[in-house]
């Protein structure tokens, strides 16, 4: 039974992989396009999801009123669910096709900037927009470490490792070796990418405010950027409607801004506001890893 149960399991997994891959076939429209029916599925059927969306969104007080909020948890389930579906097709497809998609870099200038000054470049690029483009773009043109911790499905481990370990890119694990990868990266005057609002594990972050409420939040980016006094910026990825492609946005942090993990959180909440119906409402960022303590505010 046990054999049976595992083979069953292995097939589905090949099935879903070469589905997946399809969309490496199809054009952006097409793919925002399923996204929106798939968000709309998710958006009547999922309610758990729409519930705790609908929790954060209260909690970071950017409606005014239900009728406010109801627009903007519509919006954000359609757009995570695009965003869904354009993370696998930009992991399958070609970088050089996938870095055509971005119609516009805002902020490079202060990037170029950076890279002549030599002291490393920090890439804050939170859970809003499209976060695969930035990177991909940024490692289609100059060397970068990007951090991630490696999923629980573990057949998506290959998909991630070769999905995003393209071009300049490479990928350092959420560990003790993986940051000693990013220091070494930043002394070399390169760049590493960051998901700060990513709820870090016991011991490697603080309690502090996220839209006014305790969010465990990491400390390695201000220890980072403290250390090698590297250039810090924020980054995310605009979606643009009817799968027209992508706008990179880009903004400098000056020196000190986020010298804390309560400053990161307010430089996230700033970036978040530019665009707050394409951030990952759904995601648990007040979530406490592995009994990490608890807030002390």
């Amino acid at each position: 039974m046990n054999s049976l149960k595992s083979t069953l399991k292995s097939n589905f997994i090949l099935l879903a992989i070469s589905s997946l891959k399809l969309l490496r076939f199809l054009p952006l429209p097409i793919i925002h396009g399923l996204g929106v029916i798939l968000g709309l599925m998710s958006y009547i059927f999922n309610k758990d999801h729409r519930d705790h969306a609908i929790r954060n969104l209260k909690q970071c007080g950017l409606t005014s009123g239900d009728n406010d909020l109801n627009k903007l948890l519509f919006k954000s389930t359609l757009e995570n669910s695009k965003g869904a579906l354009e993370t696998f097709a930009i992991w399958f497809k070609p970088q050089n096709k996938v870095t055509n998609w971005v119609k516009a870099v805002f902020g490079w200038v202060a990037v170029e900037q950076a890279l002549k000054a030599g002291k490393g470049i920090i890439f804050l690029t939170p859970h809003l927009g499209c976060f695969e483009i930035t990177s991909l773009y940024y490692g289609s043109q100059h060397p970068m470490a990007v951090l991630y911790r490696p999923p629980r499905q573990k057949w998506l481990l290959p998909l991630i490792t070769n999905g995003r370990e393209r071009g300049l890119i490479h990928l350092a694990p959420a560990n003790a070796q993986g940051v000693k990868h990013l220091l070494q990266a930043l002394k070399r005057g390169e760049a590493v990418g960051i998901l700060p609002d990513q709820a870090p594990y016991e011991g490697e972050g603080e309690w502090v405010p996220f839209f006014g409420r305790a969010a465990y939040t990491m400390t390695l980016a201000s220890k980072l950027a403290q250390k090698t006094g590297a250039q810090v910026f924020m980054a995310f990825g605009e979606r643009l409607s009817f799968g027209r492609g992508y706008n990179i946005h880009i903004r400098a942090l000056e020196a000190g801004a986020i010298a804390t993990p309560a400053l990161l959180n307010t430089e996230i909440e700033h970036t978040i506001k530019q665009c707050p119906e394409q951030y990952l409402w759904m995601y648990d960022r007040y979530k406490v890893r592995n009994q990490a303590p608890p807030p002390v505010l």
